[in-house]
C-alpha cells in the first residue's frame, strides 16, 4: 500500500489553515500531527481488520477481530476483557478500560466488531481505489474502530491520555443482536450508567450537495428500531360467499384493511413504518426467524390466514409507546367474520432522543471544528440515520453519534470508506476526548 508524504497528508487529510492551528494548544497541535503521520499505519490496520471476516454469525471471526483490537488497546494502557456471549447465540464483546484522574469526566466509546457480511458473501477483501477503501465493514464499523485507535494513539503521544477515564465497548452483535437483548446489552447499559459522556464511532453522515456527499453533520439523535407481526384470521369457505354474513371478508382483506389504515392514520414527524413481508392463503406460516413464509391457497377459497411483518422507527420512548398503542387500536377493530392480533418482537433497539445535553456535546465538537479551521457541523435530521448501540445508553448519559469515517454503500457489496475522513475524524475525536476528559465531573 502506497503512503503519502507527511506534508501531503497534513494538507489533504486535515486541511488546517495556519490561523486555525494557532487556536490549538500545543498538545492539540501534536495530536493533529500524530494522526497525519500515522495515516499509513491506520490504513494498514483497516485492511487487516476488513480482511478478517466478522459477520455477526461468524463467532470465531468476530472474536479474532476482538483479538486484533486487544493488541491495539493494551499497549495504550487499557485493561482489556473479552466478554463471551455464546449463550445469546453470538461471539461476545470487547470491553477496555483506562483509569485516569478520578475527579474528571468518564467517557464511554462505542463501536462494533461485527459486519453484515457472513463468510458465504462474495464480498470479502479490502481494495484501495484512490481515496476510497472498499471492503466488508470498511466503514461500518471497522473504520470506526480505526478512528478510535488513531485518536487514542494521538492522545498518548500528546500526553492527554494518561489522565483520561475512558471505557470502550466494542459489541460483537450490533448488526444482528443476540437474544435475549437484555443480556446481550447488559454490560453496555451498565457502562452508560457510570459514564458522563457517550461517543459513538459509527459512520459520519454527510448531507447536501457536493461531490463529496455534502457537509459533515453532527448526530445528536438516532431513531429506534422495532419489529411487529400482524396475524389476521377469517373463515375458510367457498369464494362465492365472500362478503356474506356467513363467510365474512376473509383474512387477506382484513390484513390489507389494517395495513391501509396504518398507511393513512399513523404518519407523523420522525416516524417510519415498513411492511417487509406479507403472506396469506389457505395456509401460511413463518419460519423461526420470521424472515421466510410458507404459503399456499386457491383462487376459489376464502383465505383463513394472512400474516404481515414490518418495522417501526421513532425518535422517543413516548412516540414509540403512542404509535404502538395506535397500531393496536387499529388492529382491534375487525371486518365482518375476521379477527386479528398484533405482536411486537422483544429486543428492539431504543431511540436516542435529541436532548439538550446531546446538543451541548455537538456545540463542544463545533468548538473543536472552529479551532481546526473546519466548518461547523449542523445537527443531522434523525430520519437520515438508522438505529445503533448508543441508544441503549441514551436514557442515562449525554451522547454524540457518527464519529467514525464517512462512507458509501454501507451494508451492500461495494461498501467503501472515504479514506481522508479517517484522519479528519480521528483528529476531531482526539481533541474532543482530550477536552472532555479534562472537565470535572
Amino acid at each position: 500500500m502506497k503512503s503519502l508524504p507527511l506534508a501531503a497528508l497534513v494538507a489533504l487529510h486535515l486541511a488546517l489553515a495556519p490561523a486555525a492551528q494557532a487556536k490549538l494548544s500545543r498538545a492539540e497541535s501534536a495530536m493533529a500531527k500524530t494522526v497525519a503521520a500515522e495515516q499509513a499505519r491506520s490504513l494498514a490496520l483497516l485492511e487487516k481488520l476488513v480482511n478478517q471476516n466478522s459477520g455477526s454469525l461468524n463467532l470465531e471471526g468476530v472474536e479474532k477481530v476482538g483479538q486484533m483490537m486487544r493488541a491495539e488497546l493494551e499497549p495504550l494502557g487499557f485493561k482489556v476483557e473479552w466478554k463471551p456471549m455464546t449463550d445469546t447465540g453470538r461471539a461476545g464483546h470487547l470491553i477496555a478500560t483506562h483509569a485516569g484522574n478520578p475527579a474528571t469526566k468518564r467517557l464511554l466509546l462505542i463501536a462494533h466488531l461485527d459486519t453484515v457480511f457472513e463468510p458465504d458473501s462474495p464480498f470479502q477483501k479490502f481494495t484501495r481505489k484512490g481515496d476510497m477503501g472498499e471492503g466488508p465493514g470498511a466503514s461500518d464499523d471497522k473504520g470506526g474502530m480505526v478512528v478510535i485507535v488513531a485518536a487514542l494513539r494521538a492522545m498518548q503521544t500528546a500526553g492527554t491520555l494518561k489522565d483520561a477515564n475512558i471505557e470502550i465497548h466494542m459489541t460483537g452483535d450490533e448488526e444482528d443482536s443476540g437474544s435475549p437483548i437484555e443480556k446481550a446489552r447488559a454490560d453496555l447499559i451498565a457502562a452508560g450508567k457510570r459514564s458522563d459522556v457517550a461517543l459513538d464511532f459509527e459512520g459520519l453522515v454527510r448531507d447536501g450537495p457536493g461531490d463529496s456527499g455534502g457537509a459533515d453533520m453532527g448526530s445528536v439523535a438516532r431513531r429506534s428500531s422495532d419489529s411487529w407481526t400482524v396475524t389476521a384470521t377469517g373463515k375458510s369457505a367457498h369464494s362465492s360467499g365472500i362478503f356474506s354474513a356467513a363467510a365474512g371478508d376473509g383474512a387477506i382483506y382484513e390484513l390489507t384493511r389494517i395495513i391501509a389504515r396504518f398507511r393513512t392514520e399513523l404518519p407523523e414527524p420522525n416516524l417510519t413504518f415498513n411492511v417487509g413481508l406479507i403472506a396469506g392463503g389457505q395456509q401460511a406460516e413463518l419460519d423461526a426467524g420470521g424472515i421466510r413464509a410458507t404459503v399456499n391457497g386457491k383462487t376459489n377459497i376464502i383465505a383463513p390466514i394472512a400474516i404481515a411483518r414490518g418495522d417501526l422507527r421513532a425518535l422517543s420512548p413516548e412516540q414509540i409507546a403512542r404509535v404502538k398503542a395506535k397500531m393496536a387500536s387499529i388492529v382491534a377493530e375487525h371486518a365482518p367474520g375476521t379477527d386479528a392480533k398484533i405482536a411486537f418482537d422483544p429486543g428492539g433497539y431504543p431511540s436516542m432522543a435529541p436532548t439538550d445535553g446531546n446538543r451541548a456535546l455537538l456545540t463542544k465538537l463545533n468548538g473543536v471544528n472552529r479551532d481546526l479551521g473546519l466548518a461547523e457541523m449542523a445537527p443531522l435530521d434523525p430520519l437520515k440515520r438508522g438505529a445503533g448501540d448508543i441508544s441503549f445508553v441514551a436514557a442515562d448519559v449525554d451522547g454524540l453519534a457518527g464519529l467514525g469515517p464517512h462512507s458509501t454503500g454501507d451494508h451492500a457489496p461495494g461498501e467503501a470508506v472515504d479514506i481522508p475522513s479517517i484522519a479528519r475524524q480521528a483528529t476531531r475525536a482526539a481533541i474532543l476526548m482530550s477536552r472532555l476528559s479534562a472537565e470535572k465531573r
